[in-house]
């Protein structure tokens, strides 16, 4: 019998209802999953990348390719091709060039740099200087790499050069030592199999290596920046317009459709962003977006402006309707805090979650910082990243805020100093030019001043000289002078990386242009020369000072025909360089204008416009008019020569200018930008931005023709 109390426990237990089903869980949200990323748009993108990168690591001499014998049957030499014949023959012919890859013992074994690669030999004695170094005049012609195909193997035996892995490629050499490789030659052959097409940019990497100089750390960050770079350029190769529907783009739609710098080879990395933060935020999402803006406390934030905009209460009139004004105020107040003693300023909202919270969390803590609602405006992010341009309102001032991201060499914040100094810099410029006729009524020269500007500083950050220059460029905003105000009726304005801009199917953005003008290429030529160079060059001779025209902050304003009628210039704060050489025109330059700007020594100043002008952008403009407008290159640089020359012979009182700052050099240095992030910088942290590097010299197409 059981036991009694068990009887007892049995006949008071009452049965339990099933439990409730356990809730069916929520349904998992969709993977981001781009459009973009199919088999043909990625081979298309990485066929064009691949021979971009041989193409700009030969021209910085980072890699030598070997010119192939001009008859068929004879054999591949190992001889590297003649400097003279390779650098300096501007009308040499589309010839057959080998690049040696890493033998298979080879790959993954790192090896200092500077060291042959197998038997091959080095391009020349001593290491790469750095603009602004001691030695930047020293002859640095030493290189890492060799695309000559050595005879011994890693272990020291010789070895059947047909055997070793290389790319073959068909090439021509032009002006500036530039290479222009042909994308649908490149062949790769290894493993004694057939030559066989190759589009793989990634590939590349991994299988030169040893001939890079590379080492695994720099190596592992440049997959994963090149990785980024091929995906958004796949993106723009699947949504890419034909030049006559980008013809018909304002200025801020069209920026979206460009394809990033085109000298730096990993030049969309956005080192930070996630894929989807890239298809909302990178220029080739096209997203308008409205941000959103903070209050931030007197004591960390600091305002200037230039003559009409003195305070912030007067830039704000004109940036904030009242309505928002009111709620960010009443946002304050609501806290129990006073808006008098907060400035405002709008925030990227990638930087507001990704930097400012986790870095300013005791300022946020301490209300401090707070965070307000968007003003409504609509804006687009422009080729920079950090520059808006507002849609809504396009009357209002741009935009350019910080992000804590690395792209393009480096991190793209704001500078707290240059911040500070901006509005100074603006009417010191402005000054220049409005003072001077040639330039406000002859050029009618568009100069988009940083009129004013709200830094941030951080509690700590900004007080440690050691530490990484990223945190010290972490918050704040410009504003800057919208272009559409400072245009006539019937202009239209375009950067000048447009011009050089080539469509999915291969037909020049610049050759749509010329057919709509109407005009003779050559002669359409002429005016684009004399639209961009006579105001260039009036800074340089007469007042010792350089921008940096390069094909993101150059504009080119057209007349309603898309003729080339004047010149624009943006971001010229953060690229203005002065002359070392004490000029009379500096004189009276306020100190706090004194104190941000860079100087260089006379006989460098010129190198800003060769290499941001010339280098940075005639050197790719220049084969796209032989090509498909029948320029020869001989024509395109002696109208560039004859425009110098024309403007040289308007103002002969300024001939010791034109000694002192000579653009007609036989030979200029060769800046390079993609070995700083091969071999000079890496992915390390600095205290100070990396400057470019130089490499020897180039011949000059100017000196003569």
């Amino acid at each position: 019998m059981p036991h009694p109390a068990a009887e007892h426990s049995a006949q008071e237990t009452v049965p339990q209802a099933a439990p409730p089903p356990a809730p069916l869980p929520a349904p998992a949200p969709s993977l981001y999953d781009p459009p973009e990323l199919n088999p043909g748009a990625w081979q298309r993108a990485g066929r064009r990348l691949l021979a971009k990168t041989i193409a700009e690591f030969a021209y910085e001499e980072i890699l030598v390719p070997v010119r192939r014998p001009t008859t068929a049957s004879s054999p591949v030499t190992d001889a590297p091709v003649h400097r003279a014949a390779a650098h300096e023959n501007p009308s040499d012919p589309y010839a057959e060039y080998t690049l040696a890859l890493d033998a298979p013992g080879e790959r993954g074994a790192p090896r200092e740099p500077g060291a042959p690669t197998g038997g091959g030999t080095l391009s020349g004695p001593g290491t790469p200087s750095v603009h602004g170094a001691p030695d930047r005049h020293g002859g640095a012609t030493g290189s890492v790499g060799t695309g000559a195909l050595p005879s011994r193997d890693g272990a020291g035996e010789p070895r059947d050069r047909a055997e070793r892995p290389h790319l073959s490629f068909r090439a021509r050499r032009s002006a500036y030592g530039h290479w222009e490789v042909e994308p649908d030659s490149l062949l790769l052959v290894e493993d004694g199999a057939a030559p066989a097409p190759f589009t793989d940019p990634l590939g590349f990497l991994t299988r030169a290596r040893t001939v890079l100089g590379l080492d695994g750390a720099t190596l592992g960050h440049l997959v994963r920046e090149l990785s980024a770079t091929l995906a958004a350029d796949a993106r723009l190769e699947h949504t890419g317009l034909p030049g006559s529907a980008l013809a018909e783009l304002d200025y801020a739609h069209l920026e979206g459709h460009q394809t990033g710098h085109p000298w730096i080879v990993l030049n969309k990395g956005r080192m930070g962003f996630s894929a989807s933060d890239a298809a909302r935020w990178a220029p080739e999402g096209r997203t308008e977006a409205r941000l959103p803006w903070i209050a931030v406390r007197s004591a960390l934030a600091t305002y200037r402006g230039v003559p009409g905009l003195d305070t912030a209460e007067q830039l704000y009139a004109r940036e904030l309707d009242a309505p928002v004004r009111e709620s960010f105020d009443a946002a304050l107040r609501d806290r129990g805090l006073e808006p008098t003693a907060y400035l405002y300023l709008p925030v990227h909202p990638w930087q507001w979650d990704g930097t400012v919270l986790p870095l300013f969390a005791a300022s946020v803590a301490a209300q401090d910082i707070v965070p307000l609602p968007s003003d409504g405006d609509h804006r687009l992010p422009q080729q920079s990243i950090r520059t808006f341009l507002n849609v809504s309102r396009p009357e209002r001032h741009t935009v350019k805020l910080p992000l804590s991201i690395l792209n393009t060499l480096v991190w793209r914040g704001l500078p707290t100093r240059r911040t500070v100094a901006a509005p100074a810099v603006t009417a010191w410029v402005h000054g220049l030019r409005d003072a001077d006729p040639f330039l406000s009524e002859e050029c009618r020269v568009v100069l988009l001043g940083e009129v004013a500007s709200v830094a941030v500083e951080h509690p700590l950050y900004d007080g440690l000289d050691e530490v990484p220059y990223q945190y010290k460029e972490l918050l704040g905003a410009i504003w800057r002078e919208p272009l559409g105000s400072r245009l006539d009726a019937g202009e239209r304005a375009r950067t000048l990386a447009s011009l050089i801009h080539v469509d999915p199917a291969g037909r020049a953005f610049v050759a749509e242009l010329v057919r709509r003008s109407g005009l003779a290429p050559e002669v359409w030529l002429r005016r684009l020369f004399s639209a961009l160079l006579p105001p260039l060059l009036r800074f340089l001779y007469r007042y010792g000072t350089v921008f940096s025209p390069h094909g993101e902050n150059a504009i080119v304003v057209f007349d309603e025909q898309d003729v080339p009628v004047r010149l624009a210039v943006k971001d010229f704060v953060d690229d203005v360089n002065l002359s070392a050489q004490a000029l009379p025109e500096h004189e009276g330059m306020p100190e706090d204008v004194r104190r941000v700007l860079l100087t260089e020594s006379p006989d460098f100043l010129p190198q800003f416009i060769h290499s941001g002008l010339f280098v940075g952008v005639f050197r790719y403009l220049a084969p796209l008019f032989r090509e498909q407008l029948g320029v020869d290159d001989a024509v395109f640089w002696s109208l560039v020569r004859s425009e110098v020359l024309t403007h040289q012979a308007r103002f002969p009182e300024l001939k010791e200018r034109y000694e002192l700052f000579d653009l007609l050099t036989p030979r200029i240095d060769r800046l390079c930008l993609n070995r700083n992030r091969l071999h000079l910088d890496g992915y390390r942290d600095r205290s100070e931005r990396p400057h470019a590097a130089v490499h020897g010299t180039v011949p000059n197409p100017l000196h003569a023709l």
